[in-house]
């Protein structure tokens, strides 16, 4: 079986976001790699974009969710129905390069270790900027994207492991998936790829970050601001609670006890601010919910393969 036998299949949550449709599916349709299955599944949008999709791309499949899933219950959704030996998470406010999806599949096929690839993502409007290159995370409990914001300068140029793929252009291996399963529907919306490779890191599946995997990104064009500030409070306290091993707790506890407080102190600083008082909402609700994140973290042990050693030597 050749490679462009093999059918890589994009998923594309979307939510009110008509306008972002066509740069991302023309796109989509010049890549060089084929075949390609193109899943879009709408979020109960309001703007006309489903009859769009009918009219103008009915060769993509549609898939109509009665309410608004958010970010998971829309790729859960998509990824469910997908029968690529590949599936990529792909915003709709992007624009992949024509030879995107061939340097994922060449990664892949390299790289038999490997669950997940990063694509190198760049501003929509600024693309001499990075917006990632792959996900990091900190042993102080943060996470974050690897070069956001820096003129690219070839400084990430170079094929490399990272921690996770930034869940706007994330593809991952579908054995991988079959293995630690799909993105966590609690999440609903931010950081539900940090907890995804958290999950797989600890399974033993590895994440490539692929330079030649180039992905243009609009930041914050169908989420972003009060709604962000929510869940990144609140979902970084479910990552920690599901994810980070006791033992690293006892040597780096006080880092990440500090570096949370600091969070919650410039919230409170900036109280009057409607972002800064959703981060703190989202910190209070996510302490609230530990409960229910601890059970999930036992569950989750049996599907440890790896130790605590490896996981703190992929800490940055």
């Amino acid at each position: 079986m050749t490679a462009e036998s093999r059918l890589f299949s994009v998923v594309i949550p979307h939510w009110n976001g008509k306008h972002h449709l066509q740069p991302c599916l023309d796109a989509l349709a010049r890549q060089t790699y084929h075949p390609i299955e193109i899943i879009v599944v709408d979020n109960a949008s309001t703007d006309g974009s489903q009859a769009y999709l009918r009219e103008n791309y009915p060769s993509v499949r549609l898939i109509e969710l009665p309410e608004n899933r958010g970010f998971t219950g829309a790729c859960n959704a998509g990824m469910e129905v997908a029968k690529g030996e590949w599936i990529a998470l792909l915003n709709n406010d992007t624009e992949v390069d024509p030879g995107w999806a061939a340097a994922v599949v060449d990664a892949f096929d390299r790289h038999p270790e490997v669950g997940s690839i990063a694509s190198k993502m760049l501003l929509f409007d600024k693309r001499d900027h990075i917006h990632t290159a792959g996900d990091f995370f900190t042993k102080d409990g943060r996470a974050g994207n690897r070069g956001v914001w820096q003129r690219d300068q070839g400084q990430f140029d170079r094929e490399e492991y990272v921690f996770s793929a930034c869940g706007g252009s994330a593809v991952y291996r579908r054995t991988m998936l079959d293995d630690i399963g799909l993105l966590d529907d609690d999440f609903f919306f931010l950081l539900e790829d940090v907890d995804l490779g958290w999950r797989a890191q600890w399974a033993g599946w590895r994440c490539l970050y692929t330079p030649n995997a180039i992905v243009y990104h609009h930041l914050a064009a169908t989420g972003g601001g009060v709604t962000a500030s929510y869940y990144d409070g609140r979902n970084l306290l479910f990552v920690l609670a599901k994810h980070y091993p006791a033992a690293l707790w006892r040597r780096y506890g006080m880092q990440i006890m500090r570096s949370q407080a600091r969070t919650a102190w410039e919230a409170l600083r900036a109280w009057r601010g409607a972002a800064a008082r959703a981060r703190l909402c989202g910190i209070l609700t996510g302490l609230w919910r530990l409960p229910r994140m601890m059970r999930k973290r036992r569950q989750l042990r049996a599907k440890r393969r790896v130790s605590v050693d490896y996981i703190e030597s992929i800490l940055s």
